[in-house]
């Protein structure tokens, strides 16, 4: 049932598209957003969302594409692609990745663990040559 984005009217793109979101903001807990999702994605799809997800987040807490790529099994493409909505796209990554990080860092914080944003930890794994003289004397 493949659709071809460009082939359709912009009528028929606002109606589909509308009432996609118009749906999806109808959800109120995270077990209905659950329910919904298993019974409209296939497995795989919601894996492969949930990656670009991780790949989002660890582009906003500074990995490198390198660690990236180890530790999510991902090729340089999709991260680049990640990259590029995080930087050009209409802002839902990191709002969203940004609400969540919020909401999982007081979670972390009461718990006393986790670099946060700005913080000096991930300042120096950030921009690791700036703080090279300092990383090479304390190491982590």
């Amino acid at each position: 049932m493949k659709v071809r984005y460009n082939e359709l009217s912009n009528i028929e793109k606002k109606k589909y598209l509308g009432e996609f979101y118009s749906v999806i903001a109808q959800l109120k807990s995270r077990d209905e957003v659950k329910k919904f999702f298993k019974d409209l994605l296939f497995l795989s799809e919601v894996v492969m969302l949930s990656r670009r997800i991780q790949i989002a987040k660890m582009l906003m807490e500074g990995e490198t594409h390198d660690e990236i790529r180890i530790k999510m099994k991902v090729g340089f493409g999709t991260i680049a692609g990640v990259e590029r909505w995080l930087k050009q796209g209409f802002g839902g990554y990191k709002e969203m990745i940004g609400r969540y990080n919020k909401s999982e860092g007081k979670k972390k914080h009461r718990s006393g663990g986790g670099d946060f944003p700005y913080s000096m930890s991930w300042l120096r794994k950030k921009y690791p040559l700036h703080f090279m003289l300092a990383n090479l004397i304390q190491k982590d």
